[in-house]
């Protein structure tokens, strides 16, 4: 193996950190729900007993106490997750200085050349599960591959599923050990793209990996040629040195389907893509102090940009001050594209309290933003959204509707 890549992934993280919290034994029940109070409550996080017991993430809390009557229910504290996951990174870095968040509770590792002085990358995945479970208790799989899309897949697939939670996806094993899985096993596939291929008569990995590169990338896109390429285990992409991964910006714009003359329907828009620009910057872990909205239209447009005091990924903290930008410099004339972006990027270290709100307001906004992208990334992209988005001129839904931009 050329290169030597890691992805750790805590197991149950946020259900372990709070059987830490709270002192209990492994062997004691326990989920994490957004509000104990409520029976109607989901399930955000289920520790490996309540799972056997049947009980699963993003079920109601009273299905799950019909399946598990003496779980112990437990809010959720994002802030100790976050504290949690900074540490785990420093734990890391003892290993390498390539140590890239992928998620809060997954991190990338290059730990090619560190064999001399560690040992081989397994004994290397054995040292870390041990280092992690000593200082801070908790309890790590490690998927290893030459590059971040085999070690991937090899953690997801199959070290989540063996006894030492620690597996190797080679290239040349590929055929045997990652093709005959379902396509829905794929890195990145999705559901609603394994659906679109599984009607093309992909049923497989191995299906998919065996048609023509450009006959993929005539159907479905620059999407399909990526997922053709995890499918042959291709991936060029560095571990980043940092948490910001270089990135000096995250935005997103969009073109609209007609003009826009209606204040509502552009403010309607731009809290779209608010939420598609915070939840980016929640994925890397990030935080923006200044936001940016452009607009443009036949009649002309504008960008322009503010830098608020407290960084921040909170969807309305940015759409506040989006809205500020549009009202104060926003002529009525129509608009066929927005575009909002937020930068001065720093780690999210936790969120800076505020001196006009108890701060257990901003911590819950703050909390509320992972737990939407939590639901969303396991149940698809629109099955957390706010009412705006179903409203005519919202285009959230259409937009997660298609594949590369293209119908299905």
């Amino acid at each position: 193996m050329n290169r030597a890549v890691f992805l750790i992934d805590m197991q149950s993280f946020f259900a372990s950190v709070e059987q830490q919290r709270y002192q209990l034994s492994p062997g004691e029940p326990l989920v994490v729900s957004g509000d104990p109070s409520r029976p109607s409550g989901v399930i955000l996080a289920a520790c490996p007993i309540a799972k056997q017991a049947g009980v699963q993430n993003g079920e109601r809390l009273r299905e799950a106490l019909l399946k598990c009557p003496s779980l112990t229910v437990v809010p959720p504290h994002m802030q100790d997750y976050i504290d949690y996951s900074l540490q785990i990174t420093e734990l890391l870095e003892d290993f390498t200085d390539r140590v890239e968040p992928y998620s809060i509770d997954e991190q990338f590792l290059d730990v090619s050349g560190s064999e001399y002085l560690f040992g081989s990358p397994e004994t290397i995945a054995l040292q870390i599960q041990e280092k992690i479970m000593e200082k801070l208790g908790l309890y790590s799989r490690i998927g290893i591959g030459e590059n971040k899309v085999l070690a991937k897949m090899a953690c997801d697939t199959f070290a989540k599923k063996n006894s030492r939670g620690i597996f190797t996806l080679h290239k040349n094993s590929l055929s045997q050990e990652l093709w005959p899985l379902p396509i829905e096993k794929l890195f990145r596939a999705g559901k609603k793209m394994s659906r679109n291929l599984r009607l093309r008569g992909v049923q497989t990995i191995g299906d998919f990996a065996a048609m023509e590169a450009e006959q993929v990338r005539s159907i479905w896109g620059i999407h399909g040629q990526v997922l053709w390429m995890n499918a042959h285990g291709i991936d060029y992409s560095p571990v980043a040195l940092n948490t910001l991964g270089g990135r000096k910006a995250i935005g997103n714009g969009m073109t609209l389907p007609g003009e826009y003359a209606e204040e509502e329907d552009i403010r309607t828009v731009a809290l779209e893509l608010c939420e598609e620009v915070c939840r980016r910057a929640r994925k890397s872990f990030v935080t923006g102090n200044t936001v940016s909205l452009g607009v443009s239209g036949t009649e002309g447009g504008f960008h322009r940009q503010r830098t608020r005091e407290e960084a921040t990924n909170i969807t309305m903290e940015v759409f506040q001050t989006v809205t500020e930008l549009l009202e104060l410099h926003w002529d009525g004339t129509p608009v066929s594209r927005l575009h909002v972006s937020l930068s001065s990027l720093s780690p999210d270290n936790g969120l800076q309290l505020s001196l006009f709100e108890p701060p257990e307001v901003r911590t819950g906004r703050h909390q509320l933003g992972f737990t939407m992208d939590k639901l969303n990334e396991k149940y698809g992209r629109t099955s957390v959204m706010r009412a705006s988005s179903l409203l005519k001129k919202a285009q959230a839904k259409e937009r997660a509707a298609k594949i590369g931009g293209h119908y299905k």
